[in-house]
């Protein structure tokens, strides 16, 4: 009878106290979890329960992640992040942070206006890097978002690991809603995967240390197959009946979207490259683009067409800002 109550406490949120500290006997999926840790990872019980014996489910951060900016209309999603402000910020990040932007293109092909455009739709240069314990926001979303539990399971999997390779407090790390941590925002998964010494100190520290920033954004990227020199997304016009698709990974070559009344005019050769419709909506009417392989890409980062729009359009703001400057 315990289990069952458990089980339905799970989803219904209303029935839990925020303020109680998670114990792994109270919750069934929790000691599923733990036992593969034991099993797995060689954690002990011990060690678990000092570990979660810290941690609060938070009702808020369901109340976040069911409402994610992404879900926004362009015209309203892009005054977030299209700022002068933003744009300011891209362009001094990029002065005090010149020598290792060019060692991170020369290393990975990345231009800097990309990664410095990650970093300030992610974090505000790092001015905003979330003040959620990440282990509460893993846990509530692994206990109580059944949409994805199976991946937040996964990624406080990759959490605990990551915080005992790295020697972290798990207690003491503050990210988003949804787990992410540092000045690039990673998720733990990526954080193991991705993460590189840039600086050369021997630690990978995404926390707070910007050089390792840059060269992790710009290691993503490059192994998510990003196409050095390659353009991201150009405007286009349309006929009646195109119609953007659903997905995010780019179905048609340019020529084969031509051919469904895409108007593109460029002066480079696309034609058998492969891109997808992007529609943005506004206040009034719509715009619509295309976006080519490294669109595609900068979605690994953020699955969302409105996030790498984002990232592209506040990296052109900020390269034509710079180079005017030099």
């Amino acid at each position: 009878m315990k289990e069952r109550l458990c089980l339905f406490g799970m989803l219904a949120m209303a029935a839990w106290n925020p303020a109680a500290a998670l114990t792994i006997a109270d919750h069934p999926k929790l000691e599923e979890f733990a036992a593969h840790m034991e099993r797995k990872h060689n954690f002990t019980r011990a060690e678990l329960e000092a570990v979660f014996n810290h941690a609060t489910l938070r009702p808020a951060v369901l109340a976040a992640i069911r409402r994610p900016a992404e879900s926004l209309p362009w015209h309203r999603y892009r005054k977030i992040f299209l700022t002068e402000a933003n744009v300011a910020g891209g362009v001094q990040f990029w002065r005090d942070h010149r020598a290792t932007l060019a060692r991170m293109e020369k290393k990975f092909g990345v231009p800097p206006e990309v990664v410095v455009a990650i970093i300030g739709v992610e974090t505000r240069y790092g001015a905003n890097k979330g003040a959620i314990p990440v282990l509460d926001s893993l846990a509530t979303l692994a206990l109580r978002y059944p949409k994805r539990a199976a991946f937040f399971t996964a990624e406080l999997e990759q959490f605990l690991v990551l915080c005992r390779e790295e020697d972290f407090t798990p207690q003491s790390l503050r990210g988003s809603y949804a787990g992410a941590m540092g000045i690039p925002q990673f998720i733990s998964s990526s954080y193991r995967n991705y993460a590189v010494d840039f600086n050369g100190d021997g630690r990978r520290d995404l926390l707070g240390e910007p050089a390792d920033a840059i060269g992790s954004v710009g290691n993503y990227l490059s192994r998510h197959r990003w196409r050095a020199g390659f353009p991201v997304a150009l405007p286009v016009s349309v006929t009646e009946g195109a119609e953007p698709g659903d997905g995010l990974q780019p179905q048609l070559t340019v020529a084969q979207l031509r051919g469904r009344g895409v108007q593109l005019n460029a002066d480079i050769a696309l034609d058998q490259h492969k891109a997808m419709l992007v529609e943005l909506e506004l206040e009034d009417a719509v715009e619509h683009w295309i976006g080519l392989e490294n669109f595609f890409v900068i979605t690994r980062y953020n699955r969302s067409k409105l996030y790498a729009m984002a990232v592209h359009r506040l990296s052109r703001r900020i390269a034509e800002q710079w180079h005017a400057a030099q």
